[in-house]
């Protein structure tokens, strides 16, 4: 169990610090564990795939700051890094609250029950002071917005990897999107598991249309799918390549894929292992955010009368992102299917502990031009700033592959 001084050691090393706190002050230390945690699943995976044939090894807390390296993010307290996600206040507490999507305005415009234009936040902010986060959570769910209160939620035991398993050569089918999803698959084909990424006309991964690096990064390698699951024949296709495939990665809630006519359930019967991230869990219909679920989670800082301040960049993906990549590297002895659960909030309570949630954020302290966390059983350990890794390659253009792959598994080509 790692101690205080050992997370904020992995917290200043990170580059999440950097990312953390008032844009005009210093950087602060996030709550519990999540830079630690992500050193411990990065060496689990290291150990699988040392194990079972070629082994990676990366830098686990050094993930959690890499997106926000290569877009150039910076700390803007109670805005997100990414700027898309805001903590306000509410009746009885905090909300975080996400505007990503082009839909997303007329959508919290209808939480408020009234017009906002362009700009939602105004209004909302004045709905969320008359309203309770139990009031936002029942609105949210109905509507399809990725909001919710701050509220520390009770920590989960994250599930117990099984047995490693050989990844060169196994047939990875990738349906997830944005980061935690990409992040895993991006960690299964550096152990030389064959990634196909499979997207639809009408939904292409989002992050196609952000930062190419980061983009380049996380799928350089993988050959990219594109099936009509309106048309019979993609629907057979899309079908016919789940059944081929050792690992199946989705990121959406379950009703998604299940309305493409996949089925998780006979999937992992016939031995596939299907790893389902989700924001709560596959029983919960909420969606969320990197931002907005590991805020929601409890991770964030506090200031000295108890305003929350966001952590890092959307640190729910990336953690969540190794700990279904040790997962998937696993599977029951003897052979067989499982489904792995990811809720990418339980994922982050799991690393929160049971500390006091309103005790103020520790700061760091000036350090020559930059910034050091003052520890009591050491030197200042120096605050990190962001850094990335370099893209090993190319990244397939949507649906450039299509052809290709379906010919060498013996699907039939839409």
């Amino acid at each position: 169990m790692p101690t205080p001084q050992a997370d904020a050691e992995a917290w200043a090393a990170s580059g999440v610090m950097a990312l953390t706190g008032r844009p005009d002050g210093p950087p602060l230390v996030p709550p519990g564990s999540g830079a630690a945690t992500a050193r411990a699943l990065a060496g689990r995976f290291f150990d699988h795939t040392r194990r079972t044939g070629r082994a990676v090894q990366v830098d686990g807390p050094r993930l959690l700051s890499e997106r926000a390296a290569l877009l150039g993010l910076r700390r803007r307290g109670d805005v997100s890094a990414g700027g898309a996600c805001r903590l306000l206040p509410t009746a009885d507490g905090w909300a975080a609250v996400t505007c990503a999507r082009p839909d997303d305005p007329a959508l919290l415009g209808a939480l408020a029950e009234t017009e906002v234009g362009d700009d939602p936040w105004p209004v909302l902010g004045g709905w969320l002071r008359e309203h309770t986060g139990a009031d936002l959570t029942e609105r949210a769910r109905l509507l399809g917005v990725a909001a919710g209160p701050v509220v520390r939620r009770r920590p989960m035991a994250l599930p117990e990897p099984l047995e490693p398993r050989p990844l060169d050569g196994a047939l990875v089918v990738d349906f997830s999107a944005l980061w935690a999803g990409p992040l895993c698959a991006h960690l299964l084909g550096l152990a030389g598991a064959r990634v196909v990424k499979v997207e639809t006309p009408s939904r292409p991964d989002g992050a196609r249309y952000g930062d190419p690096g980061f983009y380049r990064l996380l799928h350089a390698g993988h050959r990219s799918v594109v099936l009509d699951p309106a048309a019979p024949a993609g629907r057979r296709a899309l079908s016919a390549l789940v059944d081929a495939a050792d690992i199946v990665i989705e990121a959406s809630r379950p009703r998604a894929l299940a309305g493409f006519g996949l089925d998780a359930e006979a999937a992992v019967a016939s031995g596939a292992t299907w790893v389902s991230i989700t924001a709560y869990g596959r029983g919960d219909d909420g969606i969320g955010f990197g931002d907005d679920v590991a805020a929601g989670a409890g991770l964030v800082c506090r200031e000295e009368d108890g305003t929350p301040l966001f952590c890092g960049d959307a640190l729910a993906d990336p953690l969540t992102g190794l700990a279904a990549a040790v997962l998937a590297s696993t599977a029951p002895p003897g052979g067989g299917g499982v489904l792995w659960d990811v809720a990418m909030a339980d994922v982050v309570a799991a690393t929160l502990g049971g500390g006091d949630p309103a005790v103020p954020s520790p700061a760091a302290v000036r350090d020559g031009d930059g910034w050091a966390v003052v520890t009591p059983d050491g030197p200042p350990v120096p605050v990190a700033v962001p850094a990335a890794r370099r893209a090993a390659g190319h990244a397939a253009a949507m649906g450039e592959n299509t052809d290709e792959v379906l010919r060498e598994l013996g699907i039939p080509v839409p």
